[in-house]
């Protein structure tokens, strides 16, 4: 079996059809739990709502660090939603500086405020960084995330910041960037991360991986991104499916 470590049901565009349906095929990938990502507290409660029916979907709650729409939660507010049975992690979170203009140091403040609230409620955190490598590091260490771990999700850094992250209790996370033709300095990641620490993932409704790179990503693609890393690896397909399962129940505590 596979578990998709990083999607977004609540930002698929659903039209022609269900989430029932949507979930249907990915149980026939052999796709049988995920992990449905907060990126907004104004999202949040329709998230939960739609995914109650479902338990095979675990949730996590956070606010992306993208997102500068009046969202300022404080740690005592994260970590009472985060207390929470559903809820297996804090985030999504992060830094993320490939957009932004001006001075970053409310997002930095917000980063430090989910891993507090993360450790408050002895849960893992779901880290999201692009073009900041520095500081999500410094940061991770200066609030002492290792004692909750997690996962840095949608990996597209070097081994030296993988490795940074590992030896800070986190794991590495691919997507199905890894699957995309330039993407060869993380194929080279990807063939050195741990076995026990990689999880897989799709963030769907982005980043589809080869053979539907340009369609909406869906659950069921994950296997398409297990696939490839299982033969980037040189390992059997169902080696890589059953060590990330593994990984991803015991990150997140999913029994």
């Amino acid at each position: 079996m596979l578990v998709d470590s990083h999607c977004h049901l609540d930002l698929l565009r659903l039209e022609d059809e269900t989430l029932d349906d949507v979930l249907s095929e990915a149980q026939d990938a052999d796709v049988q739990q995920m992990l449905c990502v907060s990126i907004s507290l104004e999202r949040f409660p329709a998230m939960m709502e739609m995914i109650a029916p479902y338990p095979q979907i675990s949730a996590s709650v956070g606010v992306h660090p993208d997102s500068e729409d009046g969202e300022d939660p404080g740690e005592d507010r994260l970590a009472a939603l985060a207390d929470d049975a559903r809820i297996v992690a804090v985030g999504e979170t992060g830094l993320d500086y490939f957009r932004i203009e001006g001075d970053a140091e409310w997002q930095r403040e917000r980063f430090r405020r989910h891993i507090r609230a993360a450790r408050a409620v002895n849960k893992p955190l779901i880290v999201h960084t692009r073009a900041a490598k520095a500081d999500t590091l410094r940061i991770l260490a200066e609030e002492n995330a290792q004692e909750v771990g997690g996962v840095l999700h949608c990996f597209t850094e070097d081994w030296e910041m993988a490795k940074a992250a590992m030896e800070l209790n986190f794991h590495i996370s691919f997507s199905g960037i890894v699957t995309f033709k330039n993407a060869v300095e993380l194929k080279a990641v990807a063939k050195q991360v741990p076995a026990e620490r990689m999880l897989v993932e799709t963030d769907s409704p982005y980043l589809a991986p080869v053979p539907k790179r340009g369609k909406t990503n869906r659950p069921a693609y994950v296997r398409y991104v297990a696939e490839y890393l299982a033969e980037l690896r040189g390992i059997p397909f169902e080696e890589l499916a059953t060590t990330t399962t593994r990984n991803f129940r015991n990150l997140f505590n999913i029994s």
